[in-house]
């Protein structure tokens, strides 16, 4: 797969979570969801990936994504959808 048909398919599992749960949720309801439609979706993961994070040279083991694919980063909160 392409990197944009891999970034269709993470959208359009992002969209179709929202359409089903509508907004409001909590972020472990949303990225529960979304794991379960990656997997139906057959888009490879990995959950809760620490990825690094330096704050004025500290560096922090906090910071954590959803990993698709081995090369997209999802952030999901209920507003937005990065990539």
């Amino acid at each position: 797969m392409t990197d944009n048909e891999i970034t269709y398919e993470i959208i359009g599992a992002a969209i179709e979570v929202h359409k089903l749960l509508g907004p409001g949720l909590l972020e472990s309801a949303y990225e529960a969801c979304l794991r379960h439609e990656f997997a139906i979706r057959k888009i490879g993961f990995q959950k809760q990936k620490p990825v690094p994070l330096v704050y004025k040279e500290m560096k922090l083991a906090c910071g954590f994504r959803l990993i698709c694919s081995w090369r997209s980063v999802l952030s999901w909160n209920s507003s937005r959808l990065m990539h």
